[in-house]
């Protein structure tokens, strides 16, 4: 039953992550609306992202620590396994969703450096913060 409960957890800390970095990132366009260009061509793509507001691309950095830590701990609070090990699995995927993110669409050289830190400090603050409530 522990096995079913945990997976569990890990489904509903993804489903956490992947609903709060859309809503924040919605909140993003809402403060920063994107221009009218066509998504599907590189060319226009990075035109765009070096003239993207630098308050645009904290919004970015924001939405992925707040899905990491949150995920987290959604999937700690639900899971039975020690808060390490859903920060591992949780944090290790919003990780791998924004460097891919940034492999794919050109950043800033210092947001391409400091989003992937800024996931795992977020990710180790969540496992910090419940292991000192969860024992």
């Amino acid at each position: 039953m522990s096995i079913i409960k945990n997976l569990l957890a890990v489904i509903a800390g993804i489903a956490t992550f992947a609903l709060l970095i859309m809503a924040i990132e919605w909140i993003s366009h809402q403060v920063y609306p994107p221009p009218d260009i066509d998504f599907s061509e590189p060319d226009q793509i990075r035109a765009f992202m070096s003239t993207i507001p630098v308050g645009a691309i904290l919004f970015i950095g924001l939405a992925w620590m707040a899905g990491a830590f949150c995920g987290t701990i959604v999937a700690s609070y639900i899971g039975t396994l020690k808060p390490l090990y859903f920060g591992i699995i949780i944090g290790g995927l919003v990780l791998a969703g924004s460097i891919t993110n940034l492999l794919i669409i050109p950043h800033p050289v210092w947001f391409t450096v400091a989003a992937p830190i800024a996931v795992i400090l977020a990710t180790y603050a969540a496992v910090q913060l419940l292991t000192r409530l969860k024992p």
